[in-house]
């Protein structure tokens, strides 16, 4: 068989006549040197390479220049495009509902609620030492105001937090029932609605979070008792609210002064009553008071 020539541009094959040519008669690009199709040359000789195309595929010129740029998009206002996307979610983790964002919250509120409750107490027992040493001398005004001033602060930001934490942990405690539940294959037969106003209406309130964290199932000796001293706790708290209440419309000086004894001892038991409600979720969460996992204790028979 005759030698051939590659076109370079477009691939065709050209037979060498009586010299090698240089350019393609066809597409004009340059042609390689001469090669003989029966006796292929090794790889590392070849100044060409086979390219394998369809049966009936249209070759494309090398020589066509590149496609002009395309016109610049107009928009007729402010693309807003991925400002307005939420951000994406992580493969196999469910958007959080509303419920278990604010019972992540519990935790934080439940410390604040201590804290300010504390502060309470501590500015209730000032303003019983003022009286005391008002009785036998006259008090400045400025520490008066001061003492007013921290009464007031306390007494009004510490029930706010109480109710928002108490919304907190009413949202803990249907995901708490809902997990119990779930370990045993059945279902929370209280709807989430029922649990959150049980916890939340007054008076009833005393009576229904105790039962509902009972209905957890808690095998754990130490879960149980601790739970049984929370709701005796919230107990003696709603009771001594009802005291300093009702001392309050009595106008006589030393109903007054029992009254702010007892508005003191009310907002130490509500700080404890927060305390123990944060050591109650880490408890049932498996949890230590920090947050972190609980070490459980094992015993090893002595040899």
């Amino acid at each position: 068989m005759a030698a051939v020539q590659m076109c370079a541009r477009c691939g065709a094959s050209w037979p060498v006549r009586t010299a090698p040519g240089q350019w393609c008669p066809g597409c004009h690009g340059v042609l390689l040197s001469p090669t003989d199709p029966s006796r292929p040359e090794p790889r590392s000789r070849r100044n060409f390479r086979w390219v394998a195309r369809r049966p009936g595929g249209r070759i494309v010129s090398a020589g066509r220049g590149a496609p002009g740029p395309s016109p610049t998009p107009s928009y007729r206002e402010m693309p807003r495009w991925g400002l307005l996307d939420p951000p994406p979610e992580a493969d196999g983790e469910p958007a959080s509902s509303r419920t278990e964002r604010l019972a992540e919250l519990a935790p934080t509120l439940l410390v604040a609620t201590a804290v300010l409750f504390a502060v309470g107490a501590l500015a209730e027992l000032i303003r019983y030492a003022l009286l005391v040493r008002n009785r036998t001398s006259l008090i400045s005004p400025t520490v008066l105001a001061v003492s007013d001033a921290l009464v007031s602060t306390a007494g009004v930001m510490a029930p706010v937090v109480a109710v928002c934490a108490a919304a907190a942990s009413a949202s803990w405690l249907v995901g708490a029932r809902a997990a119990a539940f779930a370990r045993t294959g059945r279902t929370d037969p209280r709807r989430p609605a029922e649990l959150i106003l049980g916890c939340l209406v007054p008076v009833v309130n005393l009576v229904l979070p105790g039962l509902y964290l009972a209905e957890l199932g808690e095998s754990d000796a130490k879960t149980r008792n601790l739970i049984r001293l929370w709701w005796a706790t919230w107990v003696v708290g709603g009771a001594l609210l009802v005291l300093n209440l009702a001392l309050r419309s009595h106008d006589s000086l030393q109903a007054r002064a029992n009254a702010v004894l007892i508005a003191a001892l009310t907002d130490l038991v509500a700080a404890t009553v927060a305390g123990l409600t944060l050591a109650v979720m880490r408890r049932v969460d498996g949890l230590g008071l920090a947050g972190r996992p609980r070490e459980l204790t094992r015993w090893v028979v002595a040899p």
